[in-house]
């Protein structure tokens, strides 16, 4: 179910539509975005392309 969830997000997406995606799996957003802000208790901690922040060990200490 999750699978078919972000399938849907990304057809959107190239339909042309942009996302705004909240999620919690960090790495699964990430993995179909084009661009990251990551945020703790509320306040904006990184932003970036999805490819940063993956790459980032900040971000992925804190959620990945």
């Amino acid at each position: 179910l999750i699978d078919e969830y972000f399938d849907t997000v990304v057809e959107i997406n190239r339909r042309g539509t942009a996302v705004l995606l909240i999620e919690q799996n960090a790495e699964a957003a990430l993995s179909i975005a084009h661009r990251g802000i990551m945020l703790v208790k509320g306040r904006v901690v990184s932003t970036g392309t999805s490819k940063e922040l993956l790459g980032s060990e900040e971000v992925r200490h804190l959620y990945l």
